[in-house]
C-alpha cells in the first residue's frame, strides 16, 4: 500500500504489517484460500477486519483454519470473490497487540526493531530487522558507526536465542547480548 492509500484509510504506512494473502478460489460459493504470513493465525477470526492493498477494508466471514480458507463478508459469488485473488492482508501492530497472545520471553518482531545491542555495557549497534532463516529467528543489526570506523561489518547476523540473547527491555528498547562481538568480529 502506498502514503497516500494508508493515510485515505486513516493509518500509517509504518503501522502496518503484512500478515496473509488472499489465495485462488475454492468451490462455487467465493471461499478463498488464505496464506498466513504471521506467527498468529488466532488473529483470523470471523469478523476480524483487514486492510488490503486494494485500498479496501474486508471483513472476514466462515474462517476454517483446518482447511485454510476465508471468505470475505459481502462476497457471495467466485467472479466477485475472483477479484480479491493475491490481495496482501494487513493489520496494525495496536491491533496485532490486541489480538495476538505471547509467551514469556516472547516478543513481536516490530518491538526488536530499533533496539540497541550491548554486550559488556559496549554499544554494538541497532536491530534493523528480525529474519527468520530455517526455524531460528536472527537479529539483524546495523553496526554502530564507531566499531564500523574501527574496520568492523557494517551489519550482521546473530542468532536471537539462548545463550546469545542475555536479556530484552522493550520499553528501553535495549537488549543485552552474549557473543555477538565474537560473531561481529568474524563477520
Amino acid at each position: 500500500m502506498s502514503d497516500k492509500q494508508t493515510k485515505a484509510l486513516g493509518v500509517q504506512q509504518e503501522q502496518l504489517l503484512h500478515v496473509a494473502t488472499i489465495g485462488k478460489t475454492v468451490g462455487i460459493k467465493g471461499d478463498m484460500k488464505l496464506h498466513d504470513k504471521s506467527d498468529f493465525p488466532e488473529q483470523f477470526q470471523n469478523g476480524a477486519t483487514f486492510f488490503t492493498n486494494l485500498k479496501k477494508v474486508i471483513t472476514l466471514n466462515d474462517v476454517n483454519l483446518e482447511r485454510g480458507t476465508i471468505k470475505i463478508a459481502g462476497i457471495e459469488s467466485i467472479e466477485d470473490a475472483k477479484k480479491y485473488t493475491n490481495a496482501k492482508l494487513f493489520t496494525t501492530r495496536e491491533e496485532t497487540r490486541k489480538n495476538c497472545h505471547l509467551e514469556d520471553g516472547e516478543y513481536f518482531w516490530f518491538d526488536l526493531e530499533d533496539c540497541e545491542v550491548f554486550e559488556d555495557k559496549k554499544l554494538l549497534g541497532k536491530v534493523y530487522e528480525v529474519e527468520r532463516i530455517a526455524i531460528t529467528n536472527y537479529l539483524n543489526i546495523h553496526t554502530d558507526e564507531s566499531l564500523v570506523k574501527e574496520g568492523y561489518a557494517k551489519s550482521f547476523l546473530i542468532p536471537f536465542q539462548e545463550p546469545f540473547r542475555v536479556s530484552v527491555d522493550i520499553e528501553k528498547k535495549i537488549i543485552t547480548l552474549s557473543g555477538a562481538m565474537d560473531i561481529l568480529e568474524a563477520s
